[in-house]
């Protein structure tokens, strides 16, 4: 009597492995599962950082900057790279976005990133780039700010903010950047023009790390 239920039992085991061999040949057996980290943490958090803290690295080079942005204000504007430190040519520069100070540091090299940007509070202004660095006086000590390079995203976070006093006539001057040994750090300026000796407010940020885009 058990003959028939064990006969069965191996006939169905053998046309089951019969069967999947078949579906895997033909590439039909379903797919497993897979799990997607959603935007934010696959963004920042899913990528370690290249380089920690203030320590060098060979994997990166120093790089210009070329877009910059601070989520808790809303920022996200490019970052144009002039030669020249003439009056002109940096107003020129600043129709266009905010401007890194052709004198400053690169990203990833010691010393301070030093980009500027119009601040206009006029109620109409046609060109939006006047209002660059609007609200940069908004951001608080701990804010998040990212500057961009073509290959990698440059992490600071804000340690004080503050106004300059119309001492000099132009930001370099007024911020008095330390010398390249006291680390690695993004200062964000206001300015109405580089040849105008208008208080501005001066945003000091801390490197944190750089990741690989």
């Amino acid at each position: 009597m058990l003959e028939r239920p064990i006969a069965f039992s191996l006939t169905f085991m053998v046309l089951f492995a019969l069967s999947c061999a078949f579906l895997a040949v033909v590439d039909a057996l379903p797919e497993p599962k897979k799990t997607h980290a959603s935007g934010a943490t696959a963004s920042r958090e899913a990528r370690p950082p290249v380089v920690a803290g203030l320590s060098a690295s060979p994997q990166v080079l120093p790089g210009l900057p070329v877009r910059i942005v601070a989520p808790t204000i809303g920022l996200d504007m490019p970052v144009s790279n002039p030669s020249s430190t003439s009056v002109e040519a940096l107003d020129q520069a600043l129709l266009s976005g905010t401007v890194r100070y052709p004198a400053s540091a690169l990203l990833g090299q010691e010393g301070g990133v030093l980009i500027v940007g119009h601040s206009s509070y006029l109620p109409v202004v046609h060109n939006q780039n006047f209002k660059a660095f609007n609200h940069i006086k908004e951001l608080k000590e701990g804010d998040d700010v990212s500057v961009y390079s073509a290959e990698a995203e440059y992490h600071y976070r804000v340690v004080g903010v503050r106004l300059g006093k119309a001492l000099a006539s132009t930001p370099q001057d007024v911020v008095k950047l330390p010398d390249s040994g006291n680390g690695k750090y993004l200062v964000m300026v206001t300015c109405d023009s580089f040849g105008a000796k208008s208080d501005r407010y001066i945003v000091t940020a801390e490197f944190v790390g750089v990741y690989a885009l």
